[in-house]
């Protein structure tokens, strides 16, 4: 595997993990979902290239809650942190969380989506970005 150009983990550093291709793309989504799990209005996520994101700590702390749609979120079982998100079906297909990772992702934010259900204490700013009512298209 090539030198890793990302790094990341947990809240208390059990999870750790390397990214070795730039992300793909970046967004807020403003979905329920992400409200419960971040606490906050919206989730910062970013998708990796399929296979880019390896473990290299803490394996075996890494649970997935997997809701009965949607992608399933990882989280660490010691601390609670959010690190990615991965489809069901091919979990090499993952979405870091950027608040986990060290120092700057070098990714644009280009999209919010599930805008329907923003969080109405959280008004979304007029910053440009591509809103989606609901999921946006795959590949943007």
């Amino acid at each position: 595997m090539s030198e890793a150009l990302l790094s990341g983990g947990c809240m208390c550093g059990g999870v750790r993990f390397e990214i070795d291709a730039p992300l793909r793309s970046a967004g807020y989504c403003h979905c329920t979902r992400c409200q419960r799990r971040t606490g906050t209005g919206s989730s910062v996520n970013a998708t990796v290239e399929p296979g880019s994101l390896r473990i290299v700590a803490g394996e075996d702390l890494v649970r997935l809650f997997e809701p009965p749609d949607g992608k399933a979120k990882a989280f660490c079982s010691a601390c609670g942190g959010h690190v990615w998100s991965e489809d069901r079906a091919d979990p090499d297909v993952k979405s870091v969380r950027l608040g986990a990772l060290d120092g700057d992702p070098q990714v644009t934010l280009t999209y919010r989506q599930f805008v329907a259900y923003a969080a109405p204490w959280d008004p979304i700013p007029d910053d440009g970005v591509a809103r989606y009512e609901e999921r946006r298209p795959p590949d943007v």
